[in-house]
């Protein structure tokens, strides 16, 4: 039985965030992913990239099930075996693997408690070295409004599911990123009104 999940989404931003990440890091890298959902992300990247180490994970043992699913039946030599990452635990339970060359965060800030964006901060804080990436991408607000009405739409249905949940302020997350020594080093524009935030950690 395939246990691999598919969603329409990771289909259309892949190639885009690829592009990023290509510019972004280097060929060969260690890069931990957090809430790498069903792993076609990180199957995607990984055939693209076989110079990248790469470790997946998620907090939900169905996630982590399709994520194995993906490294198996396309024979993926780079991607490690998913870990269960609480982003707001501390420790992560990967320390031992650190220091990493990139954290990668796909569509979770917005779909988490504002708590989980502090935890993945701190944790970027402890286990990236010098100069490493942390990478986010998602929809956001710039200057406290919606860039878009669609994201605005997105922003409601969100907060319907969970009150905790919603898109959050660029400037919030600068904010947050600048109390545990990240910078933000670019704004990338990316399809259907969504943002690529690259962090570099001092």
């Amino acid at each position: 039985m395939d246990q691999r999940s598919f969603s329409p989404s990771t289909a259309r931003n892949r190639e885009p965030i690829l592009n990023v990440l290509q510019r972004v890091l280097a060929a060969k890298a260690k890069v931990l992913e957090l809430a790498s959902g069903a792993g076609e992300h990180a199957a995607y990247f990984a055939r693209a990239m076989p110079g990248w180490s790469w470790r997946p994970s998620d907090p939900d043992a169905g996630a982590r099930a399709s994520i194995a699913a993906w490294i198996e039946i396309e024979s993926l030599s780079n991607v490690l075996a998913p870990a269960a990452i609480d982003v707001c635990a501390d420790p992560w339970g990967v320390e031992d693997d650190a220091p990493f060359d990139a954290l990668v965060c796909i569509n979770m800030i917005h779909i988490s408690p504002w708590e989980a964006t502090l935890g993945l901060m701190a944790g970027a804080a402890r286990l990236l070295r010098t100069g490493g990436v942390l990478y986010t991408y998602g929809a956001y607000k710039s200057g406290g409004a919606h860039t878009a009405p669609s994201n605005e739409t997105f922003d409601a249905w969100l907060k319907q599911r969970d009150a905790r949940f919603g898109v959050r302020g660029v400037e919030d997350v600068e904010r947050a990123a600048q109390a545990r020594g990240l910078r933000l080093h670019e704004i990338v524009e990316m399809p259907a009104n969504n943002l690529s935030l690259v962090f570099l950690r001092n």
